[in-house]
């Protein structure tokens, strides 16, 4: 046992969690668990210390590639030696074969995607000239567990990468000559906070099993979690030996849950009440009916029965579907635990006993819905229609994973050319190898002369900060809905192109950084929804937090300026507010701060200050009689380009 991990019967509660993870460990097929919650919530702790009570697998010393036994790996040359010795290596091996710790491997979030694929060995050919595979990080949790913090944040090359593996189960390898696919079987586990963005939902998905954990509420259990992880720290080991009766329980369930689940049965009946669920949830991935049919039967096993119960179908739903429901990004994935109760009344009550088939079912069900969403809506947003996408023609400085900007020089994209550099970060092997077999194959010998560079083109994410007027002037109904509608389209937008959002909200006596950038658009959605109006235009202090926030982001901005100008607040006492803006303006200007200004002035009369502002910030106009949502998405869209 690792002493230094924290024992996982000894945490708090979250008992959600705890039975997602040992579900996990019961079928590995699952899929694995994603973890969502606050910080300081047992994500990690948990993950961590599912290791300690799974039951042991047999491995060989030396295996890179986690080799099953009996079912070595072709190219593994531990457990599948060639040569003339192959027969005394092989023995060996079987002999050094011995009961070993689950592999459990972290993917950073800053890996190279050599390192998590594997590439070609260097140091092998460079010496002998031969191609060499080295693994990497998918052949370590080949038959464990591969654990990613903050999954959310993992760059889209490595997300493409992981939905390979996952839905083939195998790594395929294709590089510097190489041709390798080897096994790589993982429970995927992985651990996110919502505030800093959501996943792709392909990657979502995948994820089996999804749990949602929150700090206790209660006082006693709260400080229950205190008091134990301060005696952990003060004497892991001691505090593991301490719990090791019942680490040793949860091992010996989960060994017989194992080698019962074999056996563990799901009738007809209870598979038709899973589709039933997947449909009456609207969950269009068939993989959601599969994972919940095998999550039922591990729950079985895990409680020792060999007969799947309409409660083990209801424990897998909670875990199986929540996750599944989120049809578009600003909605918010969960369970209607109550809808849940009322479809598994419904469908195991005897047809006699029912007032309607499930026909009538279904259609109360949409009836009660649509009511629910009438009484829930907060306001009302125009319609933004089918507006194209934000096309980005900026060469960005510094690299942030993302869809929109192209980025030279990237550290991770599609490789273009290769350039002579004695101090390479990205090594161009081929290229290489050939500079040092010019020179003859009597005297093959690398020197530094011979390193070649790969020169990489990324893409780039941006930051779309939106500063909305919210005074007085702009408390217009109308105006309000076409605005939000709008930008709730660029909002949608931005999570597809994996774009960082921060809003800036100006009224009364002061501006207020609703929100700061992040991914997390669901944020921003909802900072919108409950956007208040009225009071004065403090519209100076609006570009000067403006300012602020763009000085402290190294992505390729835009600035959405929605307001009619008419500053009416000063930033310092005694000075004129609308001076004061335009000099903000001409900072922002001077940073080449690409910008759109959407004036809202009405009236036969008009001062003009949007388009005022707009011409000092450098920065595109667009006039109310334009500001349908639809029009105001496609003129974003069609002027972000970036100088």
């Amino acid at each position: 046992m690792n002493h230094a991990t924290f024992p996982f019967s000894a945490i708090v509660e979250q008992t959600q969690l705890k039975t997602a993870l040992l579900l996990c460990a019961v079928d590995p097929s699952l899929g694995g668990v994603l973890i969502r919650g606050d910080k300081g919530t047992a994500k990690s702790t948990a993950a961590r210390a599912l290791t300690d009570i799974l039951p042991l697998i047999e491995r060989v010393d030396g295996c890179a590639f986690n080799c099953a036994p009996g079912v070595p790996y072709q190219h593994c040359e531990t457990c599948n030696p060639v040569g003339a010795n192959s027969f005394a290596l092989l023995t060996a091996a079987r002999i050094n074969s011995r009961p070993q710790p689950v592999p459990f491997i972290t993917l950073p979030l800053g890996a190279t995607e050599d390192r998590v694929i594997g590439t070609l060995d260097l140091e092998q050919a460079l010496k002998s000239g031969s191609r060499v595979f080295k693994p990497g990080l998918l052949a370590a949790a080949h038959r464990g567990i591969l654990y990613i913090d903050e999954v959310n944040l993992l760059p889209d090359h490595l997300v493409d990468v992981l939905l390979d593996a996952a839905a083939m189960g195998v790594n395929a390898v294709q590089r510097e000559g190489l041709s390798v696919t080897h096994p790589a079987r993982f429970t995927l586990i992985g651990t996110m906070n919502l505030e800093e963005g959501d996943l792709r939902p392909q990657l979502l998905d995948r994820f089996g099993l999804m749990v949602e954990v929150t700090a206790p509420r209660d006082k006693v259990l709260r400080s229950e979690v205190v008091r134990r992880r301060i005696a952990f720290e003060a004497n892991p080991t001691a505090y593991a030996a301490a719990w090791m009766a019942e680490q040793q329980t949860l091992r010996h369930q989960l060994a017989t849950a194992q080698l019962l689940l074999p056996e563990v049965t799901l009738d007809d009946a209870l598979l038709d009440l899973i589709s039933h669920l997947c449909c009456e949830f609207e969950v269009a991935s068939l993989r959601a009916d599969i994972v919940m049919h095998k999550a039922a039967r591990a729950l079985a096993a895990l409680e020792g029965r060999s007969q799947v119960t309409p409660e083990d179908v209801r424990g897998a739903a909670e875990l199986v579907l929540p996750h599944r429901r989120r049809r578009k990004p600003f909605e918010q994935p969960g369970l209607d635990k109550d809808q849940l109760d009322e479809l598994m009344q419904q469908a195991l009550q005897p047809p006699d006993e029912g007032e309607s088939g499930v026909e009538d079912t279904e259609q109360e069900n949409n009836q009660d819905n649509g009511e629910s969403q009438d009484q829930q809506q907060v306001f009302t947003a125009a319609s933004a229609g089918n507006v194209r996408k934000i096309e980005v023609d900026t060469v960005a400085s510094r690299y942030t994973s993302g869809k929109r900007s192209t980025a030279q020089d990237a550290p991770r994209g599609r490789v273009v050319r290769v350039v002579p550099d004695q101090n390479p970060s990205s090594l161009a092997v081929d290229a290489t190898l050939r500079s040092a077999a010019l020179r003859g194959a009597d005297d093959f010998q690398v020197t530094k002369s011979d390193l070649h560079q790969q020169i990489r083109v990324g893409k780039n994410a941006n930051l779309i900060l939106f500063v909305v007027d919210a005074s007085g002037s702009m408390a217009a109904q109308r105006r309000m809905e076409a605005v939000k509608g709008a930008v709730l389209s660029l909002l949608t937008d931005a999570y597809q192109q994996r774009d960082e959002v921060a809003v800036i909200s100006f009224r009364g006596e002061s501006a207020q950084l609703l929100l700061s950038p992040t991914r997390s658009v669901d944020l921003a959605e909802q900072n919108l929804h409950e956007l208040p109006t009225g009071g004065r235009t403090p519209l100076p202090h609006a570009l000067s937090v403006a300012l602020e926030t763009l000085k402290k982001t190294s992505m390729p901005p835009l600035l959405v300026l929605l307001s009619d100008g008419k500053a009416n607040v000063a930033l310092t006492d005694g000075n004129d507010p609308w001076q004061e803006s335009l000099r903000f303006a001409e900072l922002l200007a001077e940073r080449s701060v690409p910008a759109l200004v959407l004036d809202t002035e009405t009236g036969y009369l008009r001062l003009g200050r949007a388009r005022q502002l707009a011409q000092a910030l450098g920065a595109e106009y667009l006039t109310l009689e334009e500001l349908s949502a639809e029009n105001l998405a496609l003129t974003v869209r069609g002027c972000i380009k970036w100088a």
